[in-house]
């Protein structure tokens, strides 16, 4: 068993019933966790002298809108005096509300609002939940699946007003139904101009 995957066992060894999974591959161990026990988890990552993941990289969400719990919160840790790395995640519905870790990372706070701007999941404990990255009377979360590319709300200049406005998206026609094909792939039909490049008729004869 490699190094890693010892360090796997002895953590499910002693955090038990906190863990709800773990999974190691591609030489990255991956911690599942539910949502009422992720600061007890990472207050034994920061604290065992074993551990000593005391940097947190980066707390950022995923979207899964077809699963029961829609969104994962994944923590990213890392270890300088154990030269490790490790991701914890955890499971969230839509309007469940995750315990901040603000207490043990403060970095956490500006990774908890930019999950909350861009996904719309909530921390209890953060003392400045607010938007981070979208302007201020932002309509939706822009990193949910099912938030249109186009937004709901669209800003410009208006001549007369003098001043900045919002007004709803509006696209016309041809947008609407355009069929995103790749470039890659190539238009089904001819286009103008390209007849001339269709391969001539095999003749049977050698140049």
């Amino acid at each position: 068993m490699s190094d890693l995957g010892q360090f796997a066992e002895a953590l499910v060894g002693k955090l038990g019933a906190a863990l709800s999974g773990h999974k190691l591959a591609a030489g990255e161990l991956t911690l599942s966790v539910p949502v009422d026990q992720i600061v007890a988890v990472l207050a034994h990552l920061r604290d065992d002298a074993d551990c000593e993941f005391k940097i947190l990289v980066d707390v950022c969400g995923n979207d899964w809108p077809k699963r029961e719990k829609r969104f994962d919160v994944v923590y990213h840790l890392l270890s300088l005096t154990r030269n490790r790395r490790i991701r914890v995640k955890v499971m969230a519905g839509e309007g469940e509300v995750v315990p901040s870790c603000i207490g043990l990372y403060p970095a956490a706070g500006w990774f908890e609002r930019e999950a909350f701007d861009m996904y719309g999941i909530a921390f209890s404990g953060n003392p400045d939940l607010r938007r981070i990255l979208t302007d201020y009377g932002f309509s939706g979360y822009p990193l949910r699946k099912d938030f249109p590319l186009t937004g709901y709300v669209e800003l410009r200049y208006d001549e007369e007003l003098k001043r900045v406005v919002y007004q709803p998206v509006q696209l016309v026609q041809e947008f609407r139904d355009f069929d995103f094909m790749s470039p890659w792939e190539g238009a089904p039909h001819i286009l103008p101009g390209d007849e001339k490049a269709a391969p001539a008729a095999d003749t049977g004869k050698k140049p």
